[in-house]
């Protein structure tokens, strides 16, 4: 598990000295010696590691990680770019091209949002393979909700994307009124039909970010050569 090296180290670092992160911490460790774990262990805080809190803009806030062989890499709804792109992230796509006319991309490879200040971070850091939900009350929640406070108390105005009830569980650490909480069923082909389709969060949430002085997120992921 290698460690958080930049901003949010400071913020974080206190997380890492308390009586539940050694438990989890011992677990984790354990569960990827004697099992198949995902996202490779070197990628378990790859959101916190390409989106400093600094530069922090927008939150998308996921589950726990893709269970199967080679999808997760630290990035909620992102997948490796040699990967099929998931059924979420297929309807994501197809939210951002009703909105703002993004073409839909051939991968699912979300770096490009993450270096533009898109936090994407899921509750959970890890999971056995082909068992979604397996690291649940581990402790990682305590983890991220750490992080959510933090987010909420920055001084300066963020987008927080809640897509679903797991996500929207959260609303309630979101009481800074310089933020922009936005709420909608979540992606999955069970219940996008249910009101994320025409949620229109990514053109809302530019539209807030420029009000505000901010430069707005360039959503389109580009194709990748195969």
């Amino acid at each position: 598990m290698s460690m958080i090296s930049n901003d949010w180290l400071a913020e974080l670092g206190p997380e890492f000295k308390k009586p539940y992160y050694a438990k989890l911490y011992e677990f984790v460790k354990n569960e990827y010696n004697t099992r198949q774990v995902f996202p490779p262990a070197d990628e378990i805080f790859n959101a916190f590691h390409m989106t400093p809190l600094s530069q922090v803009k927008v939150v998308i806030i996921g589950q726990d990680p893709y269970h199967n062989d080679g999808q997760a890499h630290g990035l909620c709804f992102s997948v490796r770019p040699d990967v099929d792109i998931p059924p979420s992230l297929v309807n994501i796509y197809q939210e951002l091209h009703d909105d703002l006319g993004c073409k839909i991309p051939n991968n699912g490879y979300l770096v490009k949002w993450a270096k533009q200040g898109v936090l994407l971070l899921n509750t959970v850091l890890t999971v056995r393979a082909h068992e979604a939900n397996s690291h649940r009350g581990i402790g990682w929640e305590e983890f991220t909700d750490a992080a959510i406070r933090i987010l909420n108390e920055q001084d300066r105005p963020i987008v927080f994307m809640l897509w679903g009830r797991p996500a929207q569980m959260k609303k309630a650490m979101l009481n800074n009124p310089k933020h922009l909480v936005l709420e909608a069923p979540h992606p999955s082909p069970l219940s996008a039909y249910r009101g994320f389709f025409g949620c229109r969060h990514f053109s809302r949430a530019n539209a807030f970010l420029e009000d505000h002085g901010r430069s707005p997120i360039d959503w389109q992921i580009e194709n990748i050569g195969r």
